[in-house]
């Protein structure tokens, strides 16, 4: 019988890396709530066409990364890809735009993209990331990329670089489009074959192809950022501004364009210099047009997502507290019951505690306590049920006291 395995580009998570997970999701939940988002949990798959029609139909995502299979009603069903187009549906299907204010949410959870897996990138993999919907001044723009920029700053992540651009708006990018085709057309030769079927689908993600040959042929391309309308460049200009206010530096790449198609104006990235070729922590931008495409009034909306794995990898010197775990050993097995007691209150406590149930011998018992890192031992023998106290083990210092169980509360205070 051949041996079952996790499917490629899949892992599992365990003790000791749990622990950062964990670290990684309370900072989250901690930081964010700060700027008045609410968490948001949306199902790990969809109807099909939300993607489609959300991420757009010619992306590398939708043509090539989705997860798409059919129910047994015939409906195609999609592991949602990202979170962007599912928070959108959530908010517009639940009328959360009439009932919550602000419109701020916050996400994190498994996405699935069919990809080349690598260090840092899996099929199955975790985001976290932010939505500000009903909001489209440029400051909200540069607070969601100080906020970005900073919760990684807050995780001791350094060589942090922000790149920033403008991808322009549906009344300044249709023009250009032209132009970067025209461009593109007379350049095919020096492009791969998926980047010259791109001229006319969408040339916009020709700029995203990794391939040396074709990121040099798109050097000399025209720049989106010279074809804007006054409205995307005072937008742009105001972002950078309020940037500088927030004590954000950025660079200028007038060729990131990011990956969907939903975005509109400001688009962003962040990056850190410490993994090498695994660099890029987190992306996003505004995407004031999809709330109205996907069925919702015309409405802004800016966000980003950050990818956790990436993060974890720059957590890997990340020392955290262990807890002190206390051991219950008892000398025969009659005091079980005791030693439950005693486990009870250490737990009511707060105490994390480990208790054999298998009625060995106190040498194994002890054994079993170097095992699980316990730093206290609490000893009931003969002598402690009579006297109702507990001896206590450091197990680092191997030194011992007895106490009455009347003063264990204080004990605990103390060393606890």
């Amino acid at each position: 019988m051949n041996e079952i395995k996790a499917p490629k580009g899949t892992r599992d998570i365990f003790s000791p890396e749990i622990q950062k997970w964990q670290f990684l999701e309370n900072s989250i939940h901690a930081y964010y709530q700060k700027f008045l988002y609410r968490e948001i949990r949306t199902p790990i798959f969809e109807h099909s066409e939300l993607f489609s029609r959300g991420i757009g139909s010619e992306t590398d995502v939708v043509q090539k990364e989705m997860y798409t299979f059919s129910d047994k009603a015939g409906r195609s069903l999609t592991l949602r890809p990202e979170n962007t187009a599912s928070v959108v549906r959530a908010v517009i299907e639940n009328n959360l735009f009439e009932s919550v204010t602000p419109l701020r949410f916050y996400y994190l959870g498994p996405m699935f993209r069919y990809d080349k897996p690598q260090k840092g990138r899996y099929r199955q993999f975790q985001q976290f990331g932010i939505e500000v919907f009903a909001d489209e001044s440029p400051q909200v723009d540069a607070e969601v990329i100080f906020s970005a920029v900073d919760f990684l700053k807050n995780l001791k992540i350094a060589d942090i670089k922000l790149e920033i651009n403008s991808v322009g708006c549906p009344q300044c990018r249709p023009g250009y489009l032209e132009i970067l085709r025209k461009a593109a057309r007379a350049e095919q030769s020096g492009l791969c074959a998926d980047c010259q079927r791109k001229i006319s689908a969408n040339p916009l993600r020709i700029f995203d192809c990794k391939l040396p040959e074709c990121a040099e042929t798109a050097k000399r391309f025209p720049l989106l950022g010279n074809h804007l309308c006054s409205e995307c460049r005072d937008h742009f200009k105001i972002v950078r501004e309020a940037l500088s206010w927030m004590n954000v530096p950025f660079l200028l790449n007038p060729r990131l364009v990011r990956g969907l198609d939903y975005y509109t104006k400001t688009a962003f990235e962040v990056t850190s210099g410490q993994l090498g070729a695994q660099n890029a922590l987190l992306g996003g931008g505004r995407y004031n047009n999809l709330i109205k495409e996907l069925g919702g009034p015309d409405m802004a909306a800016i966000g980003f997502a950050a990818g956790m794995e990436r993060i974890i990898l720059h957590l890997r010197h990340l020392t955290l507290p262990r807890p002190k775990i206390m051991f219950v050993a008892y000398q025969d097995p009659k005091w079980l019951p005791n030693a439950i007691q005693l486990a009870q209150v250490l737990r009511a406590h707060g105490c994390p505690v480990y208790l054999d149930y298998q009625g060995k011998n106190l040498k194994k018992q002890f054994k079993k306590a170097d095992k699980v890192a316990a730093a206290f031992t609490m000893v009931l023998a003969e002598d402690e049920i009579k006297s109702e106290a507990v001896s206590i083990k450091d197990m680092a210092s191997q030194d011992q006291i007895k106490i009455s169980l009347k003063d264990l509360n204080s004990w605990l205070k103390k060393n606890y």
